[in-house]
């Protein structure tokens, strides 16, 4: 009986090298599989983290107490409550009374019972966390729980108001407004140069040393550290030109510097994808290559431009170290009302949060995480319908 081995001998076409190819090919196949069950893991473990710390800053503890709106009470916020709630009433809270009482004569002399924003600790105490709370205060906590006054209600302060330095006043919406308007900063320099950019290095430009050193410049700014433009734009937009410090125009325009190369690289990615007939059929009947350019290949390459764009708009969403040093890290407790006033975004307002000392802020840079992380993968998914739906294949 002739062995196999002896058979693939006296086989020509034999390779002795298949085998360990084989095993070789196996190994790297396990390996990958392995490398993408770890990367789901920890994305799963990462998600199961912020989620679960996240959550509970949805919800806000309120107190249902008597205020009485006095001539005292106006003086002094503390005389509107008992004695005995205040410490576990928000004094945040109580000091917007007097500002109330000024707003609305109409309370002054009566008396109300109102759910009122409990304190920081109270609030981890109702949710099952760290708390400092002394015992008589726990005691009348868990009275009033029982009676229906001391509950947990949705949290719209987080949307409402804008940072504190009290944790339970807290709120993301200075941050949000501030990170639109600088966006749209950013889109409005970034977006129209980034494409004329490309439309000019990709359909006009001639292939000599210049272009080709601007291309090798455009593909080193997409990768240098995000920083440097924030040194950029200190020494540019604020240290020469003069502009606030702080506002939505310089970070957008800090951030239009770092969109810029990732908008230029996909645009032309986009019109190298665009077929050369379409063009060739242009120039057969006569347009110029203007007239080509604007009429044919930029409509068609127009849906992988958009695509790169709102890409390229998330990242610089989820930037942080280039606005710390225009002094975008700042405590902004109101809304900025134009792009000159000074103004915070959510990345640096969440790494505001996550160095504060009190255990109700972990909960709200985790909610924030997840509203930020919302946005990006809601730009992120319109960027893919986009791309489908107006994607043409050859």
């Amino acid at each position: 009986m002739i062995k196999r081995k002896d058979k693939q001998k006296d086989n020509p076409f034999y390779d002795p090298t298949l085998t360990k190819r084989h095993r070789s090919s196996r190994r790297f196949k396990r390996f990958t599989l392995t490398s993408l069950v770890f990367s789901i893991a920890f994305l799963i473990f990462f998600l199961f983290d912020i989620v679960t710390k996240g959550t509970p800053a949805f919800q806000q503890a309120y107190l249902k107490i008597d205020v009485t709106y006095s001539q005292e009470a106006k003086q002094n916020y503390r005389k509107a409550i008992d004695k005995k709630y205040q410490n576990i009433v928000s004094r945040a809270w109580l000091r917007t009374i007097p500002m109330e009482i000024e707003n609305n004569p109409e309370l002054l002399g009566t008396k109300t019972t109102i759910w009122v924003l409990a304190d920081d600790q109270v609030d981890q105490y109702l949710k099952g966390h760290y708390y400092k709370l002394k015992r008589k205060d726990r005691a009348l906590i868990d009275d009033m729980k029982a009676d229906g006054h001391a509950e947990l209600k949705f949290n719209e302060i987080f949307f409402k108001n804008g940072d504190s330095k009290t944790p339970e006043y807290a709120g993301l919406k200075s941050a949000i407004i501030g990170s639109i308007l600088t966006l749209i900063i950013t889109m409005i320099f970034a977006f129209p140069i980034g494409v004329m950019t490309a439309v000019y290095l990709e359909e006009f430009a001639e292939d000599n040393k210049f272009t080709q050193t601007i291309e090798v410049n455009i593909n080193n700014l997409a990768a240098i550290p995000s920083i440097l433009f924030g040194l950029l734009g200190l020494a540019i937009f604020i240290n020469l030109f003069g502009l606030p410090r702080s506002s939505p125009l310089v970070g957008g325009l800090t951030l239009a510097l770092m969109t810029l190369p990732i908008i230029i690289v996909s645009s032309r990615a986009a019109l190298r994808a665009v077929p050369d007939s379409i063009r060739q059929a242009g120039y057969g009947l006569g347009l110029t290559k203007i007239e080509v350019t604007r009429d044919h290949v930029l409509p068609l390459a127009f849906p992988g431009i958009l695509t790169g764009s709102i890409i390229g708009l998330a990242q610089a969403m989820g930037e942080t170290a280039p606005l710390i040093i225009i002094g975008m890290i700042a405590f902004i407790p109101d809304s900025p009302g134009s792009i000159m006033e000074a103004a915070t975004v959510m990345p640096a307002q969440l790494f505001t949060w996550a160095g504060m000392p009190e255990r109700m802020y972990i909960e709200k840079t985790a909610a924030g995480i997840m509203v930020l992380l919302t946005i990006l993968i809601s730009l992120n998914a319109l960027a893919i319908y986009l791309r489908k739906k107006y994607e043409v294949k050859w």
